[in-house]
Order: C-alpha cells, then structure tokens, then sequence
C-alpha cells in the first residue's frame, strides 16, 4: 500500500478526530460562560455572550458525540461568523490583530463538516448503519 493510499484510507477518520477536537474545545468556551468552568467568568444571562454560550455547549456536545452534526455545525459556523464581525472585525481587518483568528478558524472547520458530514466515528454514522439493518 503507497503513502497516498494509506493516507486516503484514513481521511474520513481524521474527519472525525477534527470533529473530536473541535467539538470538545467549542464545548469548553460554552462550558465556561455557562457553567462557569474552569475559569468562572460568565456573562449576564440571555446577553449576546450567553446565548453565544449556550450554543457553545449544546453544540460542542452535539460535535464531540457526533450527534446531530450536520444541523449542530451549521449553528456553530454561524455563530462564529456572527462573532467574528460583532466581536472582533470593528477592532482591526488583520485577525492576528483583533484576536479573531479562533472565530474564523471554528466557523470555516464547522462549515467543512456542514458539507463533509461527521466521518465513521460517531453517532450519526452508528445511527445510519443501525437504520440500514
């Protein structure tokens, strides 16, 4: 089997390890508005920023189990394109200058997974093999 065999054979795996790990980090700025953990800083409730939170930790969940990915992805690119204009675009245009750099990155990864689905590893696809059976 050549490298770019192999590499391919694990493509839609990597797919669900970005999943994985975006899932699990979007969820962790929820988790700190919302719950207040680990650092403690939460937002009056029903602002922007805890709205922006809560879909921050419903959706980092969703994207971590893979569970609902597709719809979860969609909202999460979305706020974080609503957040990147609102929060950090007025600052400066350079994202290395307004700190917005994680806002992009996020919103165009949970794009890609609007378009790419979950990958093999996780609820949607176990959800999809049980439903062929």
């Amino acid at each position: 089997m050549t490298v770019q065999e192999h590499a391919s054979n694990w493509g839609p795996r990597m797919r669900s390890v970005l999943r994985i790990a975006a899932g699990l980090t979007f969820l962790c700025y929820g988790s700190e508005k919302i719950l207040g953990f680990p650092a403690g800083r939460t937002p009056e409730m029903f602002s922007m920023s805890w709205n922006a939170g809560v879909i921050e930790l419903v959706a980092g969940a969703l994207l971590a189990l893979g569970l609902f990915t597709r719809p979860a992805a969609f909202v999460a690119s979305g706020t974080m394109a609503v957040a990147y204009f609102v929060a950090h675009a007025p600052q400066s245009f350079f994202p290395s200058v307004n700190g917005g750099a994680g806002a992009i990155l996020f919103c165009f990864v949970f794009l890609y997974l609007v378009f790419t689905g979950p990958g093999p590893w996780s609820l949607d696809a176990l959800r999809a093999r049980n439903a062929g059976t």
